[in-house]
């Protein structure tokens, strides 16, 4: 299956909450009709990226980058790559690669959508149509921060950095995924660092 046709059975078989997430869903699912390359971050009009909100294992604490050309704290995330097989892959594999840390499981489904305009790799004005994940760490977890990071910090998931309360939404919807709530493995067999089990 290719990460197109993925991201259309991911957010096809997806049943958010709230209503405004119910229309990005329908949104994302257009947007990936109309484009066959939209999981592709040449395409200018538009791309899928894919994030993590990664918790620590009691769900209490949220690891935050301070990202080098936003300027703010957010979530972990980028780009989908040629070898990412799945969203949740792209997700899980930003998350080890940002976050240092080995062991992460992923949420079987994403927790919440967000598009976006932003001036990304390409250079020219685009959208990032976000696709989000709930990632715990493992017990013990300590991140160590990439060069694709200012700085990366633990904080409490109900008190987030003056600047982030836009992200509030995101991480309480991201706390109730727990265990047995996770992915069956379709990573874990060519990446050693996460786990979708």
């Amino acid at each position: 299956m290719s990460l197109h046709a993925d991201a259309v059975a991911t957010l096809e078989s997806w049943r958010p909450a709230l209503a405004a997430q119910e229309s990005l869903r329908q949104a994302f699912l257009g947007f990936l009709a109309a484009r066959e390359d939209s999981c592709q971050r040449s395409c200018a009009a538009g791309h899928l990226t894919a994030s993590a909100v990664l918790l620590d294992h009691t769900g209490a604490r949220v690891l935050l980058t301070l990202h080098p050309r936003v300027g703010r704290w957010l979530q972990l995330g980028g780009h989908c790559e040629p070898a990412d097989v799945s969203l949740a892959a792209a997700a899980l594999r930003e998350a080890t690669e940002e976050s240092g840390i080995d062991g992460l499981r992923i949420g079987a489904e994403p927790v919440h959508l967000d598009v976006h305009p932003i001036t990304c790799s390409l250079g020219v004005p685009t959208r990032h149509f976000d696709v989000r994940y709930a990632v715990h760490a493992p017990p013990g977890a300590e991140p160590v921060r990439s060069d694709e990071s200012d700085d990366l910090r633990w904080w409490p998931a109900d008190a987030l950095p003056a600047g982030s309360e836009d992200l509030a939404d995101l991480v309480k919807a991201a706390v109730p995924v727990g265990a047995g709530h996770y992915c069956v493995d379709r990573y874990q067999s060519d990446h050693s660092h996460g786990r979708m089990a």
